[in-house]
């Protein structure tokens, strides 16, 4: 392989995808060196898909230099140095593992994988491509959201002291239509898992991150609520309007996922992934409440953080709102005017910019395979929890003990 050492300041990508997450990563690959003063400047070189027409569009749209129907070919090329990877879960692995074994950068979309085996299989492969020089990534964007990087940043410095409770929501309503057409992530073959995987991983990483800790047992339920769906229609966004005359296909995922999580330290958690929430188009909470405080956020208002004092004075403790688009916030600088807000494509562009700055100094990027494989054993421990009743699961299949607590167990819910 040709390293980005050989060429002048250049990082050439193959991307391996080009529907939603392709042409957020292509946005984002074509704008962090503009706003960003990095290292190595990237530069669209191929984009694969299996459909010749529709990759031909796409790379033209996107700005690729080039295009080709064989993934295999992008990893062939010496000339590429980061391997981009935006297809559905059931392909990371293979596509991940040549790209590693080739020596090549990787940026792999969430989850890592559908299974824990291949997503152990991908991390060791990572650590071995580590030693040669290769970096990876997996693409839990959420992190790169100002507020949330300020949120981290605040938790750390102990502004809401010791945290006592944690509580997480990803709530989104575009499968609350019954006749909505079947999709690719309504296939567990292909997605891994519904709501679980699909918006829930976000959220399990993000705790995780934000507190330090990590979680150590789960108990869970997993809900299909629609059982079957047109197999045809038209689509629009994430979903569409299903073909009411179309044979109609089962959903093999779930559609809502909750769970109570216990992390590492014993403090409580509560989770909630649901796509059958009306009216909630991208809600993605977090709140954190603490000794000292409370911090709280919701994507649906993304420039925005809620923190709570409790050591104020009484009579004057409230939730400050904190609007994150000063000079002082994380990446904000380098955008727009104090008051000027960011959208969801600015997640992906401070995504890039962390990892070519990373690449460029020879650094490992965060979130790591590593870090990636851990939200993998929540994932599948909270479904092993469904499918048992829902009793208390360890994270980790070696641990033998774990903290217990009075709970009582519910009948298996359906998949």
């Amino acid at each position: 392989m040709t390293t980005t050492q050989d060429r002048t300041g250049t990082l050439n990508v193959g991307m391996i995808g080009y529907g939603f997450m392709g042409a957020a990563h292509s946005h984002a690959w074509r704008n962090a060196h503009r706003f960003f003063d990095l290292p190595l400047t990237p530069q669209l070189r191929t984009l694969a898909g299996r459909t010749e027409s529709a990759v031909a569009e796409a790379a033209e749209r996107f700005g690729f230099g080039s295009r080709t129907t064989r993934w295999q070919d992008v990893i062939e090329d010496p000339e590429i140095d980061v391997i981009d990877i935006c297809t559905p879960g059931d392909t990371h692995y293979e596509i991940a593992m040549a790209a590693l074994a080739a020596g090549k950068h990787v940026l792999c979309e969430k989850p890592l994988a559908n299974s824990v085996e291949q997503s152990a299989e991908m991390t060791a492969a990572a650590v071995e491509a580590r030693a040669k020089g290769a970096r990876s990534l997996c693409g839990f964007s959420y992190r790169r959201t100002p507020a949330l990087a300020y949120a981290r940043q605040l938790i750390s410095e102990g502004a809401v002291g010791e945290i006592r409770q944690i509580r997480a929501q990803y709530l989104q309503d575009w499968l609350a239509d019954a006749e909505s057409p079947m999709t690719w992530r309504l296939d567990k073959e292909k997605a891994g898992s519904g709501a679980l995987g699909d918006i829930g991983a976000h959220i399990i990483d993000l705790t995780q991150w934000l507190t330090g800790q990590q979680i150590a047992s789960v108990s869970g339920t997993l809900e299909t609520v629609v059982a079957t769906r047109p197999a045809a229609g038209t689509a629009q966004g994430l979903g569409g309007k299903g073909d009411a005359s179309a044979e109609r296909q089962n959903v093999t995922v779930d559609d809502v996922a909750l769970f109570t999580a216990r992390f590492e330290t014993g403090v409580l958690g509560s989770f909630e992934a649901t796509r059958m929430a009306q009216g909630r188009k991208n809600a993605m909470r977090v709140e954190i409440n603490g000794a000292d405080g409370s911090i709280a956020f919701d994507f649906e208002r993304m420039n925005e953080l809620e923190v709570y004092d409790a050591t104020a004075p009484a009579g004057r403790q409230g939730f400050t709102r904190i609007l994150t688009t000063e000079p002082e916030h994380p990446y904000a600088a380098n955008w727009w005017p104090t008051g000027h807000g960011l959208g969801y494509e600015h997640t992906f562009t401070h995504q890039i910019a962390d990892l070519v700055t990373a690449i460029g100094e020879g650094v490992d990027p965060s979130p790591s395979f590593e870090e990636a494989l851990q939200v993998q054993h929540v994932l599948a421990a909270v479904e092993a929890s469904s499918n048992n009743g829902s009793g208390w699961t360890p994270t980790d299949p070696t641990t033998t003990t774990m903290h217990t607590t009075t709970h009582t167990t519910t009948e298996e819910t359906s998949r």
